[in-house]
């Protein structure tokens, strides 16, 4: 089970594997290399993160949900018990 963990949070938390590659080269120099490096990744990572959000939200408004949105607070409840379901079943 632990392979197919890893494979799962290398594939969707794609900021995990980045971290060892970024760091090492910067960590061989300096430490003040290092904190560069560190902020830099973190602006660019928090950055696009906004970029994502405000795009999803900006185009989540153009679509006419209004008549769904009564049931928001039910799918958002049926979305954590399918993912409650995976971890529970499918041992994820």
């Amino acid at each position: 089970m632990t392979p197919w963990v890893l494979f799962i949070i290398f594939v969707f938390g794609p900021c995990e594997p980045l971290i060892p590659l970024i760091m090492y080269p910067a960590a061989r120099h300096n430490m003040p290399a290092v904190a560069m490096v560190t902020f830099i990744f973190g602006i660019v990572t928090i950055s696009t993160m906004l970029v994502l959000v405000l795009a999803s939200s900006y185009g989540l408004a153009r679509l006419p949900l209004r008549r769904m949105e009564r049931y928001s607070h039910a799918m958002a409840g049926f979305a954590i018990f399918i993912c409650g379901a995976a971890i529970k079943f499918l041992g994820l």
